[in-house]
């Protein structure tokens, strides 16, 4: 079986910064890591080869630096990586970008069992995976607790409003994990070193020149950002004294009735 991962470097940080004239993210000087419902993702891949066999392989779009966490990935345990990169590629958003990664999908591939995280902790659209099922034609299941597979087919429990959801899809399919699907493992010494020396090679334009281009980069993308901005936060408390927790309770509801929050 081929499973295949795509995750994403994200800021390492809840302060997000705002470019005021670009209306972008400013990335300088904020550490990345990989993004933690990716982490998730490729924990999932990682049980499924050891349970059913096969291989494993990453996928991440972005600039040279994005290779950092692909290693992170092998050293968990996946065998290769694959980093998207090209300026044509820059400004894409969401949609741009789920295009250009099911493109590299459909060079390296196919694949039986496609994963990615529930979503991005710097944007949290959750709008990318789904867009690459979208794109390559395959069934998407989201929202994944857990995953089995059965001859040609895949059984995954999916977490819903209303609680636990057991679907089947046939292969190839593609899923997403959420932070409540594993624990993931940490990756051994053996297994860093070995990331650190193996070779991620890129994947450009160049290498699929089937893509159409105005579907890529800032003029491929249909979004288009007005304006970004960090919202500000402010709170005023209240502290309630009282003899009695009775007494407390009863002056709140008395401040809630006034308030007309009762």
């Amino acid at each position: 079986m081929r499973i295949a991962v795509c995750v994403k470097q994200v800021p390492d940080t809840t302060e997000i910064k705002i470019d005021p004239i670009k209306k972008t993210l400013i990335r300088t000087g904020v550490p990345s890591i990989l993004n933690p419902f990716d982490r998730n993702a490729v924990e999932m891949a990682l049980q499924l080869r050891d349970t059913y066999g096969g291989t494993v392989t990453v996928f991440s779009m972005g600039l040279p630096q994005a290779r950092a966490v692909i290693r992170e990935a092998i050293a968990m345990g996946a065998d290769e990586g694959y980093l998207v990169t090209d300026r044509a590629f820059g400004g894409s958003d969401t949609f741009a970008t789920s295009y250009i990664l099911s493109s590299a999908l459909k060079l390296k591939g196919p694949f039986d069992v496609i994963l990615g995280g529930q979503q991005a902790v710097d944007g949290d659209t959750g709008q990318t995976a789904p867009s690459i099922a979208e794109h390559l034609g395959v069934t998407r299941v989201t929202c994944v607790l857990d995953l089995k597979v059965e001859g040609e087919k895949c059984i995954a429990r999916r977490k819903v409003e209303e609680g636990v959801e057991v679907v089947e899809a046939k292969m190839p399919v593609l899923c997403t994990a959420t932070r409540e699907s594993n624990k993931p493992r940490y990756a051994t010494i053996a297994r860093k070193i070995y990331s650190l020396d193996c070779e991620i090679p890129p994947i450009s334009k160049a290498d699929m020149p089937e893509i159409d281009e105005t579907k890529i980069g800032l003029t491929g993308s249909p979004t288009r950002v007005k304006n970004t901005f960090t919202p500000e936060r402010t709170a005023n408390g209240v502290y309630i004294t009282g003899n009695t927790a009775a007494e407390i309770a009863a002056r709140l509801l008395d401040k809630l009735a006034d308030a007309k929050a009762l």
